[in-house]
């Protein structure tokens, strides 16, 4: 089991930015897909942006594209989401994900493709 440790969440205005880290214990698969997933009271996880790390594919939540960009330090294994041009409507916990499935780079923005979890760092955007 990788463990993985979310930080970088706080309050900021709208307009602001914040850049959210995901550090993982190390592990020594090279194909695998990493994702950031949020989830506010009374709503279902959903994903962000997420990751193939084998040819660097991406995905983005329709909602947060051109605004949030997902990337990765291999070498430090630690995974980033900078958002810039925060909103009310991103306010959540958001979560780090990660899993070696061999058919991730299909299905990288579905809960269930993902067998690692962080526990999450709160994001809170004041209008």
């Amino acid at each position: 089991q990788v463990q993985l440790v979310e930080s970088g969440g706080g309050s900021v205005q709208a307009g602001g930015s914040l850049r959210l880290s995901c550090a993982a214990s190390e592990y020594t698969a090279s194909t695998y897909c990493m994702g950031w997933f949020r989830q506010s009271p009374g709503s279902e996880r959903e994903a962000v942006a997420g990751i193939y790390i084998d040819d660097g594919r991406t995905y983005y939540n329709d909602s947060v594209t051109a605004r949030f960009t997902v990337s990765q330090d291999k070498a430090k294994n630690i995974l980033y989401l900078q958002m810039n041009s925060l909103g009310p409507e991103d306010t959540a916990m958001y979560y780090c994900a990660l899993t070696f499935s061999r058919t991730c780079r299909w299905t990288m923005y579905t809960v269930d493709t993902y067998n690692n979890w962080g526990q999450g760092t709160q994001v809170t955007v004041s209008s």
